[in-house]
């Protein structure tokens, strides 16, 4: 069984910058397709970013430029790096990896496993 765990949220000012961490037990992230996703009140799901096996990165518009997604294999662990951040950005921030390569990317339903998720408040 996977299990993710994130971390690194927090409260922030607007144009700030706040790192996220999600560490994954029970089987390695070389493994899997991670990705990240946020919920703001009264908001569905949405799609954040994601990064394959080979490396290549997928945004959701409205972060490219601002965010930027890694991942550190030794240490079993994705990154969402966050600058530039506006009132919008405000969420709860999900991690998320799938096993498999089918399904989308930027598709809640194609990810098998998801952490708690870790409160991101930006202030203007």
């Amino acid at each position: 069984q996977v299990q993710l765990v994130e971390s690194g949220g927090g409260v922030v000012q607007a144009g700030g910058s706040l790192r996220l961490s999600c560490a994954a037990s029970g089987r390695s992230f070389s493994q899997l397709r991670p990705g990240w996703f946020r919920q703001a009140p009264g908001k569905e799901r949405e799609f954040v970013a994601a990064i394959g096996w080979n490396g290549r990165t997928y945004y959701k518009d409205s972060v490219k430029g601002r965010f930027t997604i890694s991942r550190d294999n030794a240490e079993n662990t994705v990154y969402l790096q966050m600058s530039s951040l506006k009132p919008e950005d405000t969420a709860v921030y999900y991690c998320a990896a799938k096993l498999g390569g089918s399904g989308s990317y930027d598709s809640r339903i194609s990810y098998d496993y998801w952490g708690v998720g870790t409160q991101v408040t930006v202030s203007s």
